[in-house]
């Protein structure tokens, strides 16, 4: 029987389909413990963890007998993945079970942003009227969506996209322009600049890496479509948070979405203060309760295999 290390939180449902086969551990206030973190993860045979447990440094190190860790998500930079190869543990990513919760949160902010009639409740409730201000929301059919990375969350955001009537071009530097996924998702392949010059809403789903850090800086914002929606589920440092805040002051920016930060959580700042159009959410548009148990069943599953 393996011992199992689980440090932030998992479906009850999944943890204890991990509790008929091995000893588990189960606390997702242990990612915030970090001296007992290190003192049990010295015992683990596993051990799963989302995005915050920084599987890196002395926490690897104090891994001692562990085989697999378990990522409950796809993004894998909070894991050395060298420094796991190097000690033979395999990191396991739940691929694609979170892709249809983040697709329908792109689409969602989207359309929001662009008909930016959504905020007006309280200003109606209390008895004002501003139909004129309110007017002239754009619509989503007919716009084009341009996505930055064109893996299993970007082709199902196509397709749902595609159901509302939008053309989609898509931007992958890992894919070759004949890729399969391209023609089989009815989406054109682009070059990024076109792709930002032309979109009139951009979504990024690329990882952070040296290459993607910054991607989004002030000199491609300017190059974006004027007005364009700027959408980021991937990583926070994908972007530069301040080139967005001024394009949106600007209105080079119709609007912004952003879900994933530089630094999480975001601390107060003033760079995003009285920016218009503007939709900041905590890193969930992965996390819906259906996501979360497609993502923990299959990471249960997966464990379980490398453990037998």
């Amino acid at each position: 029987m393996a011992r199992i290390l689980i440090a932030e939180f998992m479906d009850l449902p999944a943890v204890a389909q991990l509790q008929q086969a091995h000893e588990v551990l189960y606390d997702p206030q242990l990612v915030d413990q970090p001296a007992r973190l290190l003192d049990e993860a010295a015992r683990a045979d596993a051990l799963v963890v989302r995005n915050r447990t920084q599987v890196r440094g002395p926490l690897l190190q104090a891994l001692a007998r562990c085989k697999v860790v378990g990522r409950l998500g796809v993004g894998l930079d909070n894991i050395d993945l060298p420094g796991c190869a190097a000690r033979g543990i395999a990191v396991l990513p739940a691929t694609g079970a979170n892709a249809l919760s983040v697709a329908e949160y792109v689409v969602a902010t989207a359309m929001l942003l662009l008909r930016g009639a959504y905020r007006a409740s309280d200003a109606v409730a209390g008895g004002a009227w501003p139909r004129p201000a309110l007017s002239n929301g754009r619509e989503i059919g007919g716009k084009t969506l341009g996505l930055v990375g064109f893996g299993m969350i970007g082709q199902t955001t196509a397709r749902l996209a595609r159901g509302l009537g939008m053309v989609v071009v898509a931007f992958d530097a890992m894919m070759e322009n004949d890729d399969p996924a391209f023609a089989e998702s009815s989406v054109a392949p682009l070059g990024l600049a076109p792709l930002l010059a032309n979109a009139d809403v951009v979504s990024l789903h690329v990882p952070l890496t040296e290459g993607t850090r910054h991607l989004l800086d002030a000199a491609r914002i300017a190059g974006m479509k004027p007005g364009a929606v700027l959408i980021n589920t991937a990583r926070g440092g994908v972007v530069d948070e301040q080139a967005v805040a001024a394009a949106l002051r600007s209105g080079q920016l119709g609007g912004a979405a952003l879900d994933v930060f530089e630094h999480e959580p975001l601390a107060a700042t003033a760079h995003f203060a009285d920016c218009p159009n503007l939709l900041l959410t905590p890193h969930i548009a992965g996390l819906t309760a259906e996501s979360n148990e497609r993502v923990s069943t299959l990471i249960a599953q997966r464990v379980l295999e490398a453990l037998r």
